[in-house]
């Protein structure tokens, strides 16, 4: 019998071990970071397609989205035009291994993406040197805004706001789903899944979804290795909840079928248990994971830009009184919110 196992394991460690997930991070720095009508070229000369919805006067403020994976820049179409006419100035580009972006379909590390966030928070701070500056992140999005944020090199914002981030860290998944993509990316990390047969329900946004389906520049076939690379962010974002002092609105739909509400609403405790100043949560009751494409979504895109420009109590919609209602009974009151 201990001859058998050795005759499978030997090779199966051999498999293991030869092959691991890759990351393909940026070049050598070999030049300054610049910012065009169509391109953010990064310090390694990486050509990021970028993109922006400007007011027609001057804006009182400025907007860096980020869009979740497989996604691009596109996603921002529809808000950004609300926004700007709210005299939001804003901007969204096509992350490494996304969109038109260079390496496209591969991981270039959680690293990579925070430093051209960075990057790109300095360049239009030094554009609009009086202006506040925002930074908005979906799914992904919002799990590189949340690590980037706990890093000593990030420049200043004014605040954040995280759509549905990117949250279902490892010590919230089941053993054997943790299990089968270590051993996937180990194995074969090249293997593409397209999540066909998979069964749920990103938005109610039919039309949306169906234009997302047609469109080329959405990656519909992920690498193993890409996902894996995914997870390691979520961890990174999902731990640095008790660091997470940023001036913050966070939206969750109650809907939301690809992030799940046990990792959600656990990071929210660790979240606000540490600190609760100047964060305001909201739950869209009939939200979708897309909440910002969602048929609901100008509901949405109304709370954020009152939060941006007016600094308000309350969120129109109402979405922060449902929140905590809901939190209320997740998270113990201190002494303090008893009295």
């Amino acid at each position: 019998m201990k001859t058998f196992y050795t005759i499978i394991s030997v090779p199966l460690l051999t498999l293991l071990t030869g092959c691991m997930p890759m990351i393909h991070p940026p070049g050598e720095k070999n030049n300054s970071a610049q910012l065009s009508e169509t391109v953010f070229l990064t310090e390694d000369g990486a050509n990021l397609p970028i993109r922006h919805w400007l007011p027609e006067t001057d804006p009182h403020a400025i907007l860096i989205a980020l869009h979740g994976f497989n996604d691009y820049s596109h996603f921002f179409q529809k808000p950004g035009e609300y926004f700007s006419k709210q005299g939001i100035a804003c901007f969204a580009y096509d992350q490494r291994g996304f969109g038109a972006a260079p390496k496209r379909g591969l991981w270039a590390g959680g690293a990579a993406y925070t430093h051209d966030l960075q990057t790109l928070v300095r360049l239009l701070k030094q554009r609009y040197p009086d202006r506040p500056v925002y930074l908005l992140g979906e799914s992904m999005g919002g799990a590189i805004v949340i690590t980037a944020m706990n890093q000593a090199n990030m420049p200043a914002v004014d605040g954040i706001i995280l759509a549905a981030p990117a949250l279902w860290a490892r010590s919230t998944m089941p053993w054997y789903q943790t299990s089968l993509l270590w051993t996937l990316a180990h194995s074969m990390p090249w293997l593409t899944l397209t999540g066909k047969g998979v069964k749920v329900m990103p938005s109610d946004n039919i039309e949306m979804l169906r234009a997302l389906g047609r469109d080329p520049w959405v990656i519909k076939a992920t690498r193993v290795e890409t996902i894996y690379g995914l997870t390691d962010l979520m961890d990174e974002a999902f731990n640095s909840a008790p660091l997470l002092h940023a001036n913050t609105l966070m939206l969750y739909g109650e809907k939301d079928e690809i992030i799940p509400k046990k990792p959600t609403y656990a990071f929210l405790q660790t979240f606000l248990a540490a600190d609760a100043t100047d964060k305001t949560v909201a739950f869209y009751q009939h939200g979708y994971h897309m909440l910002l494409r969602d048929l609901q979504a100008p509901t949405a895109w109304k709370d954020i830009a009152e939060w941006i420009n007016n600094k308000p109590e309350k969120l129109p919609s109402g979405a922060d009184n449902r929140a905590r209602e809901i939190l209320a009974g997740l998270i113990p009151q201190t002494k303090n919110e008893k009295n």
